[in-house]
């Protein structure tokens, strides 16, 4: 164990391996850890042809204290490979971590730029790496900023984007305002050392709206991700005069990680003026501090952090935390806002297939679909007339799910208003998916559009994680069943159309031994 022993660190290291690969939970599919505790994505990208993961990292145990920085590498976004720790903590601005940021190319040099946390603050730090990205250098200057805006009363200050226009660097720091709301706040630089405050990007409202609200802004943003949708690069030429540019950013308020959600407007020079706000998942906190990159085929990729939804007595005990999401491509829909699907190489982990004939579904009668499994990738078209509603039963304790005695349950709904038109409801109902009464099992919703009552539906169902992707809308959380459940079902009120029906188990994407410190 580090000197600086947290209380949480109740496992010993050579344990957490062990543990973690015995507990049933754990992911397979999805990217985790070797073991202890993962947070967000950081320096996503592809270099000479690699994609390269790095993300929070405490090997110590599966709780959040002296930050790393992990590191994977894959050549398909599927199958990943572990690489050694890129920073860790050192005397100086990053004494007590190495928190988020972001890796940029300068000149042909890797280079991150990251938040060195010492004591109760937070600053901008700069690394430089090998050609093979596998060793770093801290550079002397750090922190490359001294200090958060003068005369500004922040609420936190930490998380960075950075991208070049022609000569110049741009980076936006995550933070907010007290009493105001939260902001990014926009430097510049000729060579990412030494930077000039520029102003605030633009600033939020956290006066506006309920801070229960599903879309309230908060009081702080972190991670912040400025890009362009639709392709291109920010400060050029637009490509089309409908794309809009993308703030992204997660919603933070007084230690509480809220949700993620993005603004779609105009950046231009110094500001940006927002259109419209937008949740970007309806799973919140439980797909959260996204960062994305555009990968070399022109694709934007985003990978997010799914939270824990269990205590963390629960966390230590099984000795990890978190679960890297899906890598999602994000693409620009005909109403101006984003759709999300998972990378189309996932599917080279498909396996057993199981497909179903069109048919109408009785309602209150479960079709047997066929399927069992707890990693699993679906893909359902469905029609639904007026005021009907679809059930689709997974991860269940009993064959007779949705509407019969399966005592475990995770029910995903897709329901259209009783007018008819355009519009319908996707829900994630957890209230039946574990018998452990100390998990999170809140409602997950949100608005679907349903042109002509159609939805086309992909759920990837990985022991706890599940991810849920309809018509372009994602909805991403945590499951903790108890007895080991594999059943799928589906089920309907009203009329309901099943187009088409596919399944796949998933297979296995890390083998082997894996080290705390590869």
């Amino acid at each position: 164990m580090t000197e600086s022993t947290h209380p949480l660190a109740t496992v010993p290291q050579d344990e957490l391996i062990a543990r973690a690969d015995a507990d049933p939970l754990r992911p397979r599919f999805h990217f985790v850890s070797p073991a202890g505790w993962l947070n967000d994505p950081n320096g996503v990208s592809q270099w000479n042809g690699t994609y390269h993961l790095f993300y929070q990292y405490n090997p110590e145990g599966a709780f959040h204290h002296r930050i790393q920085w992990g590191h994977a590498t894959s050549t398909d976004l599927v199958h990943w490979t572990d690489q050694p720790v890129a920073l860790e903590p050192s005397a100086g601005p990053d004494a007590d971590g190495c928190w988020s940021g972001v890796l940029v190319n300068d000149g042909g040099t890797p280079t991150l730029v990251y938040s060195g946390r010492l004591g109760e603050k937070e600053l901008p730090c700069v690394a430089v790496g090998s050609a093979d990205l596998l060793r770093w250098s801290k550079i002397p200057q750090n922190p490359v900023i001294a200090a958060p805006p003068a005369g500004v009363e922040i609420t936190a200050y930490r998380d960075h984007c950075v991208w070049r226009e022609g000569s110049i660097w741009r980076q936006l720091v995550g933070s907010g305002i007290r009493g105001r709301g939260g902001t990014a706040f926009l430097y510049e630089s000729g060579d990412l050392r030494s930077w000039e405050y520029v102003g605030p990007l633009f600033i939020g409202d956290a006066s506006q709206g309920d801070p229960a609200d599903t879309d309230w802004t908060g009081t702080m943003w972190e991670c912040v991700d400025l890009f362009r949708a639709g392709g291109g690069s920010l400060g050029t030429v637009r490509t089309s005069a409908d794309a809009p540019d993308v703030l992204v950013f997660s919603a933070w308020d007084d230690g509480d990680t809220r949700h993620p959600l993005y603004w779609t407007g105009r950046y231009s020079e110094n500001s940006f003026e927002p259109a419209g706000l937008h949740r970007l998942d309806y799973g919140g906190r439980f797909f959260y501090a996204p960062q994305s990159f555009q990968d070399q085929s022109g694709r934007r990729i985003m990978f997010g952090w799914l939270q824990e939804g269990r205590s963390n007595a629960a966390m230590v005990e099984a000795g990890w935390s978190g679960v890297m999401s899906l890598p999602r491509v994000t693409t620009l829909a005909d109403d101006g806002t984003l759709r999300f699907a998972p990378v189309p190489e996932i599917e080279k982990l498909r396996r057993d297939h199981v497909g179903l004939s069109e048919q109408e579904l009785v309602p209150g009668a479960p079709v047997p679909t066929g399927v069992s499994g707890n990693q699993l990738d679906l893909e359902l078209d469905v029609q639904l007339e007026p005021g009907a509603v679809l059930r689709l039963g997974l991860l269940g304790s009993a064959d007779n799910g949705v509407s019969g005695s399966s005592r475990e349950e995770t029910v995903i709904e897709l329901c259209r208003t009783t007018e008819g038109g355009s519009q319908g409801t996707l829900r994630l109902d957890r209230t039946q998916s574990s018998l452990d009464p100390t998990v999170d099992v809140d409602d997950k919703s949100g608005p679907l559009p349903m042109p002509d009552g159609r939805v086309h539906l992909r759920v990837l169902v990985d022991r706890s994680a599940v991810e849920i992707f309809a018509n372009g809308k994602p909805l991403t959380a945590r499951v903790y069943p108890t007895l080991a459940g594999e059943h799928v079902s589906i089920a309907a009120e009203g009329t309901v159309r099943l187009l088409s029906f596919d399944a796949w188990t998933m297979a296995e994407i890390l083998g082997g031994a894996r080290n705390l410190f590869p």
